[in-house]
């Protein structure tokens, strides 16, 4: 019987479970994807039956593909700022969750702009009033459901992330927990006390008996009880947000190290230590974990749209039948053509920050292919990476050395190779690309002493394949350029 630590993952489209031995060896594992639901533009909900079905199948998938293994502890990973309210006597969710991409809380945060709130949220949480992030979409909740701000108060629900609820479900409502990572997505933690912070709990409007508590990303918050899919008593030990937990498994523990996720969107993070970081570029600060009580913070850039941009390509251009072909048809030219994608399909994201931007190409001619448009899609998500990166570097101070990659997209080696050109720094894409999944089952293990500590993970993560600049520095400043007259476009 081998030991290993069970992964879940819980995604905005699917949930994987990973099986992962001591020597960091994937056992096995499973994904299974679940429905979005649009109710309205702009509005983006997810079914929470659906997902713990996906939660359900995934590690059942996994576990039998595994065969005879003793899990000896579970961490999760989740989507970060989708939120819910559920019964604390039923556990039944009193509305869909409000996925992170919703933006029906918009005018909410413009009118707290309006207010003059927008520096004390700066000041105190490191994130910008958008309706990306958790805050106002608890409030919608309470305000829109009838009843709801009544029974909150009264402590009769609980409000939650993801992986707060997926820790109450799978400890049969033992623990009602979150940890500093999905905490500080909220718009009502304080970065500087680690805790909920009364002042803005009470300018947003969500009362602080519905919130969970904090503990420490690796830290045994329960045991499973009553799970059906699961035996009792196996320790729910690590818990991060999905990028978080990302910048752990890649092993990015220095100050300074920086990995970037391509996943729906992208995502960049930027390890700064134990002291916050207040950026100066639109970037957001954020905690990376807590371990013993001791924090690291970070700086984090998002792109709303990386891997959505080739998904469209697909569903609403036709123009591939399948992501992969993205990279055969980008290589039949060998270059843009002068064309320019700003992959705005959801707005812009950091450090612009404009939810009004639109996606857009430039510099299509009579001579335009589909190759072209391929390769300028791949060309749009690894600048706006660029754009990302020149803010962090300027925020911590020193020059980025080398990028971490890790998600689906880095299997992409024409976009990997831009990736590394247009930075002037190298990528590296690690051994096992599922480093979301990968940190969750490291801060599991760490909580049980499956493994002693971060240098045990250091020496066992590996790379793949290294990405080194090859463009000429004029060509770099060339594309750079256009990609800054076609974003002042968007």
């Amino acid at each position: 019987m081998t030991d290993a630590i069970l992964a879940i993952d819980q995604g905005t489209t699917g949930t994987t479970a990973l099986l992962l031995d001591h020597s960091v060896r994937v056992i096995a594992h499973h994904n299974v994807e679940f429905p979005n639901h649009y109710p309205a533009p702009g509005l983006v909900e997810h079914d929470l039956d659906d997902i713990w079905q996906s939660v359900a199948e995934a590690v059942a998938g996994a576990v039998a593909r595994a065969g005879d293994v003793n899990i000896r502890a579970i961490g999760i990973t989740n989507q970060r700022e989708t939120s819910l309210f559920w019964d604390r006597e039923t556990g039944a969710p009193i509305h869909r969750a409000l996925v992170w991409q919703d933006r029906r809380t918009a005018d909410r945060c413009a009118a707290l702009k309006a207010a003059g709130h927008e520096d004390r949220f700066r000041e105190k949480t490191g994130l910008v009033l958008d309706p990306y992030f958790s805050g106002t979409k608890a409030a919608w909740l309470l305000d829109n459901v009838p009843g709801a701000r009544a029974r909150a108060e009264a402590g009769e629900l609980l409000f939650g992330t993801i992986d707060c609820w997926l820790v109450w479900k799978l400890t049969g409502g033992a623990a009602h927990v979150t940890d500093p990572s999905n905490a500080s997505r909220t718009l009502l933690f304080n970065l500087h006390t680690l805790d909920w912070d009364d002042e803005l709990l009470e300018i947003i409007g969500v009362p602080r008996a519905s919130l969970p508590q904090i503990i420490d990303n690796a830290h045994d918050a329960g045991a499973t009880s009553g799970v059906g899919f699961l035996p009792d008593g196996i320790p729910v030990a690590g818990i991060a947000g999905d990028q978080q937990s990302a910048l752990f498994g890649q092993a990015c523990f220095a100050r300074g190290a920086a990995k970037s996720t391509y996943g729906t969107g992208a995502f960049v993070l930027m390890n700064t230590g134990s002291t916050p970081v207040a950026s100066r570029h639109r970037l957001l600060t954020t905690v990376g974990w807590r371990i013993g009580g001791e924090v690291t913070y970070a700086l984090e850039g998002s792109a709303f749209i990386a891997g959505a941009a080739v998904q469209w390509l697909r569903d609403g251009l036709g123009i591939i039948k399948d992501a992969a072909e993205i990279e055969a048809l980008a290589s039949t030219v060998e270059d843009s053509g002068g064309v320019v994608f700003v992959p705005a399909l959801a707005g812009l994201g950091a450090p612009h920050w404009r939810p009004d931007a639109r996606g857009l190409f430039t510099g299509i001619t009579g001579g335009t292919t589909a190759g072209h448009i391929a390769r300028a899609v791949l060309e749009g998500i690894a600048l706006q990476i660029s754009d990302i990166l020149s803010a962090m570097a300027a925020d911590a101070g020193h020059p980025l050395t080398e990028l971490k990659v890790d998600g689906g997209a880095t299997r992409n080696n024409l976009l990997m190779q831009y990736q590394a050109d247009i930075l002037g720094v190298d990528c590296v894409r690690p051994t096992v690309l599922e480093t979301t999944a990968l940190g969750a089952a490291f801060l599991a293990g760490l909580g049980v002493g499956f493994w002693k500590n971060t240098d045990a993970i250091s020496d066992a993560w590996a790379a793949q394949r290294r990405f080194s600049p090859q463009m000429p520095e004029t060509q770099v400043e060339k594309h750079l350029a256009a990609w800054a007259a076609a974003v002042a476009k968007a």
